[in-house]
């Protein structure tokens, strides 16, 4: 079985260039999408194998809000995305639990490289 991945990301672009980069892969991309509030719509629908989340998103929650509020119903790995990267907010991320870190600008095998990474050790 493929593992699922959602990708939650306000940047179009970018979450278009992860989702092909992981399909090539062979993983199943569930969702692309901008906002905290449709991330945490979609885990309640769909529970992913692993979501990829930008730090700052569109809507009323930021990424680390909405992992937050996935973590306290869920245990799915969450790795942030970002280019943003103050002691504070990696500070609030690390509330969290992540389970990574890519940090913008990366390659497409960053990402490969972190998912299988992240799927191998939740087995």
């Amino acid at each position: 079985m493929t593992a699922t991945i959602l990708i939650v990301e306000d940047e179009l672009i970018a979450a278009e260039s992860i989702a092909r980069s992981l399909r090539k892969q062979g993983y199943t991309v569930i969702a692309r999408i901008n906002s905290g509030e449709k991330a945490l719509e979609q885990v309640s629908k769909n529970c992913p194998d692993l979501i990829l989340m930008d730090i700052h998103l569109r809507g009323e929650l930021d990424g680390v809000e909405t992992a937050k509020r996935i973590r306290e119903q869920h245990q799915i790995p969450i790795v942030y995305i970002t280019a943003y990267s103050d002691n504070s907010t990696i500070e609030r991320t690390k509330e969290t639990n992540p389970s990574g870190y890519l940090i913008k600008p990366f390659k497409p095998q960053d990402v490969i490289n972190v998912v299988e990474q992240v799927l191998q050790s939740s087995c």
